[in-house]
């Protein structure tokens, strides 16, 4: 390249560089001039929104001002109210009190007057008691010239006649007051008596020596008599209750003085009924389960008389007793129905005459406790109460109406007075009590007795209403020998002891089992 032609790229380059820096520069300022423009548009807004904002500050301010003016002023207005109503009160009171001043000065006005009015009538009446007591003084020295008596001398008599007319009139007065109080706590006695009564209304009904088991049909009969009569010899031998199998249609007769084995025997025969099949080893295990099931019973029964009279915090073994008492008779009434009656009757006394209702529902109902006990015992039923009580921690009043409810102690508490006279009432009632069962039953229980004081004997039984007594022994103390020989002095022993129609049969019964498990 020559040397123009680098002079002129020089110049060439030289021109475009000014060139774009004009142009640039045009550019740049019409940017910058764009931005000045944006930022005042900008500026231009922001004041007019901070104006804007600025006067609705102000209005806000202005109303809440107001708002705040109007609150106060009906505030303070209302304070004027209170205070003028207040004011008002004040003086209403002030004026109250200026009629009461008044009325106050008036009454003092009034009793001034009546005060100088009765000094001036007080020593008038001084004035004529003076002359009263000149004149009475006068009066008695005439009487006693004229009597002859002095004043004391007088007056002593006037006295003793006084006194033997008053104690003529006392004594009248006592003896009418006494026979209208006799009168009338006898007719509230028997009207107590009647409604406690009424309203204890337990039905009263004589238990039987004798059960009827329904069966299914006639040929029920056959098989629980089985072969032989080995069904019904081991169910009566476990038992001690007679079966009567006889014409009646679909009935078997359970027959027995003791209600617990009865009840027993009933609930195996009708398990054996109800399961078919009857044989001698299904039998022992239907009474055994049998016995289970009628203390559980027993426990029931005691629990749910417990819980209806209201009564808490019993010994279980008390309540049991209780329940047992369903199973017991005394002159043919039933125990725990007499048991209950009591308890009811002494709680309607305890009531009327202000004691603790509960405390006497529980001693009328503990009063006979001794009778559920097995009859074995030696013991009269009132000390097996009462001791029975006293193992149970029973309280004072309950020990003391058990010991007393008979009469053959004297009572220390009003409820034990309330306990025996609810049993009067319940044991006296028209055919609640029969003395000839409950002579049937102790004969029969004393026939059971003899058999058991001899040694070797297990159990002993009297079935056919006591003209046999059956006599189950233990094998490894008695053996077949023996049997011959117990039956004998048994008999010797029933003779000489008891006195009973006709004859009785004694049955001694051994039994030896050997059983073993094959693995």
């Amino acid at each position: 390249m020559s040397i123009p032609e680098i002079i002129l790229a020089i110049i060439a380059i030289v021109v475009g560089a000014v060139i774009g820096y004009v142009l640039h520069k045009s550019v740049y300022e019409r940017k910058l001039d764009a931005a000045h423009e944006t930022a005042q548009g900008i500026l231009a807004d922001a004041k007019k929104q901070a104006e804007t904002d600025t006067k609705e500050t102000l209005l806000e301010a202005k109303e809440d001002s107001h708002r705040y003016r109007s609150e106060a002023e009906k505030d303070l207005k209302r304070q004027r109210n209170e205070i003028q109503k207040q004011e008002d009160r004040v003086l209403q009171r002030e004026e109250a009190l200026d009629r009461k001043d008044n009325a106050f000065q008036k009454r003092e006005d009034a009793l001034k007057r009546k005060e100088n009015k009765l000094s001036s009538e007080q020593q008038k009446v001084a004035k004529l008691q003076q002359q009263a007591d000149s004149l009475i003084q006068k009066r008695q020295d005439a009487v006693e010239e004229a009597a002859a008596l002095s004043q004391e001398e007088a007056q002593s008599l006037i006295i003793n006649e006084a006194k033997e007319t008053l104690a003529s009139e006392r004594a009248k007065m006592i003896k009418e007051s006494t026979q209208q109080a006799a009168q009338e706590a006898d007719a509230k006695a028997k009207d107590l008596i009647v409604q406690a009564i009424q309203r204890s209304g337990a039905d009263m009904v004589s238990d039987t020596t004798v059960s009827v088991v329904t069966l299914p049909n006639d040929d029920m009969k056959g098989r629980i008599i089985g072969r032989e009569g080995r069904n019904i010899r081991t169910l009566e031998t476990l038992t001690g209750i007679d079966l009567i199998i006889d014409d009646t249609p679909e009935a078997v007769v359970l027959s027995g003085f003791d209600p617990l084995r009865r009840e027993v025997a009933k609930i195996a025969l009708e398990k054996l009924i109800q399961d078919g099949r009857i044989h001698p080893a299904r039998i022992e295990e239907m009474v055994e389960k049998a016995r289970k099931e009628l203390d559980e019973r027993i426990q029931d029964l005691g629990e749910q008389t417990v819980f209806d009279l209201g009564i808490h915090s019993m010994h279980p073994a008390l309540i049991k007793l209780v329940g047992q008492m369903n199973y017991r008779v005394s002159y043919g009434q039933n125990v725990l129905t007499h048991a209950v009656e009591v308890a009811k009757l002494s709680g309607i006394f305890a009531a009327e005459l202000g004691e603790d209702v509960t405390l006497a529902k529980r001693a009328g109902l503990l009063h006979d406790i001794g009778k559920a006990v097995e009859n074995d015992v030696e013991e009269s039923h009132v000390q097996i109460g009462v001791d029975l009580a006293k193992k149970y921690k029973e309280s004072p009043v309950v020990i003391d109406a058990i010991a007393s409810h008979d009469e053959t102690s004297e009572s220390h508490y009003i409820i034990s007075e309330l306990v025996g006279a609810a049993n009067v009432i319940s044991a006296s009632r028209p055919g609640a009590r029969s003395d000839s069962l409950e002579s049937f039953i102790h004969r029969l229980e004393r026939l059971e007795s003899i058999a058991d004081e001899f040694d070797g004997v297990q159990k002993s039984f009297a079935i056919q209403a006591g003209r046999e007594v059956r006599v189950i022994v233990k094998p490894n103390k008695i053996s077949d020998l023996d049997a011959v020989t117990l039956a004998h002095d048994i008999k010797e022993k029933i003779e000489s002891d008891m006195d009973y129609p006709g004859h009785i049969k004694v049955s001694v019964i051994r039994e030896v089992r050997s059983v073993a498990y094959a693995k």
